[in-house]
Formats: structure tokens, sequence, C-alpha cells
């Protein structure tokens, strides 16, 4: 290709035509922008099942007679039914991944509500059993009262719940306000089309 010297630039390649280039929709930059963000939530989701999968070992090899003395010396304590119901949560992982891919609204929504069903209704129901124990181990000082509360390897257990619980809030919170924001994101985008 000739050029008119050295250093020439052809028209309308040095920035100038700036005015007319074309602009994203808004609501396709916002949906890109939380598609990336709901995905890293459900990395942390999944990392939370695990650590609550290593906590339910103990009962699930108990239930299929395997025995293995290092997991039984850890004396876990046994899993109330919250816990297994809030495994059910990590299920509706692929249905937050498969509305993202299709960008299907009505199932983005199955997903919100089955977050708000096995997700947080779980996780509430903890908060409320294990209150007692941490509100009575934060203010007690009597050494009688703190007998009462259960331990597990020198750490209070319900404490030890309620990190995990601060945890996989935060996850379920974040999680529920970007798919709420890819559903009204994909809401306008089907208005205007």
């Amino acid at each position: 290709m000739a050029t008119k010297g050295l250093y020439y630039t052809p028209p309308g390649t040095d920035g100038t035509d700036h005015a007319f280039r074309q602009r994203v929709a808004p609501q396709y930059a916002l949906s890109a922008l939380n598609k990336s963000r709901l995905k890293y939530c459900i990395f942390f989701h999944y990392l939370l099942f695990f650590a609550m999968l290593a906590k339910l070992s103990a009962d699930i090899l108990d239930k299929l007679d395997i025995f293995i003395l290092e997991i039984e010396e850890l004396s876990i304590p046994q899993p109330l039914w919250w816990e297994y119901i809030w495994c059910i949560s990590l299920l509706l992982s692929f249905l937050g991944l498969t509305a993202i891919k299709e960008n299907r609204v009505s199932i983005m929504k199955q997903y919100v509500s089955g977050l708000c069903l096995f997700g947080f209704l779980p996780l509430f129901y903890a908060i409320i059993y294990y209150f007692g124990d941490v509100w009575t181990y934060l203010t007690s000082d009597d050494e009688d009262e703190l007998e009462d509360i259960h331990i597990w390897q020198g750490y209070p257990y319900g404490l030890l719940w309620y990190a995990f619980i601060l945890l996989a809030l935060q996850v379920h919170t974040f999680s529920v306000y970007f798919a709420w924001n890819l559903i009204t994101a994909w809401s306008k985008g089907a208005k205007k089309s």
C-alpha cells in the first residue's frame, strides 16, 4: 500500500472520528459485568460447599459404613438437617450458570427463588439455633455458664458456625443482587427488541 510520506495517517484513523463510533447499549454492558460477577459468586459458593462437605464427611462415611480412623478421631459433631438442606443450594448454581449462558430470565428467577429457599432459610435457622450459645460465650464471665456451651477442638461450636454463616450470607446476598441486575438488564433488552 502506498503512503504519502513517512508519517502519513489516513483520515478517520487519528481519533477524530470518535463521535461516529458505535457504542454498546448500557443493558448489554451491565449484563456482561454482572455475568462475570455472578460467576465469581458461584465459585465462592462451591468453596463453601466443599467446606460443608468436609464437615459432613464423617456422617456420610458413617452412613456408608466406611471407617477412617483419622476422621473419627476428630470427633466431628453430628450434623443437623439444615446443613444437608443448605447443600441443595449448590445444585441451583447449575440453574444460574445455564441462565447466564442462555440469557434466560425465567431460569434466573428460578435460581433466585431457589437460593432464597435453600440458601437463606437454612442459614437463618442456624443463626437462631446457635444464638444462645454465641450470646452466652460473648457476654458471660461465669465459668459455670461457659461449661454449658458446646466446644469443638477448643473453639465454641456456635461461633465457628457463625463465621461460616457470615461468609455464606455474603455470597448468597451478592449472588441474588447480581442475578437481579441480570434479570433487569435482560428484561430491558427484551422490551427494546
